[in-house]
């Protein structure tokens, strides 16, 4: 193989591994304050049990989960090597966080679509035009 070919490879992979390296800490970074805020707790395992759990887990998703006949949510951050940990109270209002906080990124959007769109159709007359037709 071309030497050159190779380090191209290797060039794209790493690229690749770090765009989702990068997207995974991002949503995390997102996620862990709005779990925070609802009441989770952040718990690191301490014991073999524990351990084995959360090697069990997905990274980066809340999981759902029983335990003597109560329900938790869970959410590893790998990178960290810590999980929030909240019952359904918790979950309850993180749910509610989550939906707030895309509400304000939409309306955001929209305003910010808004204002744009008003300088591209406002700006394609001189401005102010006290012209005549």
């Amino acid at each position: 193989m071309h030497p050159l070919f190779r380090t191209l490879i290797t060039l794209a992979l790493a690229s690749v591994a770090a765009f989702v390296t990068g997207c995974a800490s991002m949503n995390a970074s997102s996620t862990e304050p709005l779990l925070s805020a609802a009441g989770f707790r952040v718990r690191t395992p301490q014991t073999a049990a524990q351990k084995e759990i959360y090697a069990a887990l997905p990274p980066y998703k809340v999981q759902r989960g029983s335990y003597q006949g109560k329900i938790f949510y869970a959410y590893k951050n790998e990178q960290q090597g810590v999980a929030y940990v909240g019952g359904e109270t918790e979950y309850q209002k993180y749910q509610q966080l989550a939906v707030q906080r895309r509400i304000a990124r939409e309306q955001y959007e929209a305003a910010q679509m808004n204002q744009f769109m008003a300088t591209r159709w406002y700006g394609a007359y001189p401005y102010p035009y006290y012209g005549r037709w």
